[in-house]
């Protein structure tokens, strides 16, 4: 079973391979559970041409097979217009420029929160404990008894 921080790492992996090809524009969103979202993000960049286009959607795909995911669905690699890479729980949209505002995928879904990719690669805060308990307040913090 996938954990969310598996899910995260193989983002951030995309995203990696995206910016070693020099995508323009990368965005991430992350989708709502109740939007009737088909998948939990979007992983959207630009490329200038279709040769640079294609190169992108390359990279991730080796990139990500070296993880041991390969995608459900590719969509539009010879066109190189609008590149679709459906791994299930995200998916990579990789466009033109000119595609990528006609379409507006971020207009679309623009309910979804838009994500950092330092967000992807944070770990959890561990919380301050005090005796087994969770501490609920510094010394500083704590109201003096009158």
């Amino acid at each position: 079973m996938q954990t969310q921080n598996d899910l995260q790492q193989q983002v951030h992996q995309a995203i990696l391979a995206c910016q070693d090809k020099h995508a323009e524009q990368i965005t991430i969103l992350e989708l709502e559970k109740g939007s009737g979202a088909f998948t939990d993000y979007f992983v959207m960049c630009s490329g200038t041409n279709p040769r640079q286009i294609q190169a992108i959607a390359d990279a991730v795909d080796e990139r990500l097979e070296q993880l041991g995911l390969r995608p459900t669905h590719t969509e539009g690699y010879k066109q190189a217009e609008w590149v679709l890479l459906d791994y299930v729980d995200f998916v990579v949209h990789i466009f033109s420029e000119r595609a990528r505002q006609f379409y507006d995928l971020e207009r679309l879904w623009k309910s979804a929160r838009r994500v950092e990719p330092a967000e992807l690669t944070a770990k959890p805060k561990k919380q301050r404990t005090v005796k087994g308990r969770p501490a609920t307040a510094s010394k500083n913090t704590r109201k003096k008894k009158v």
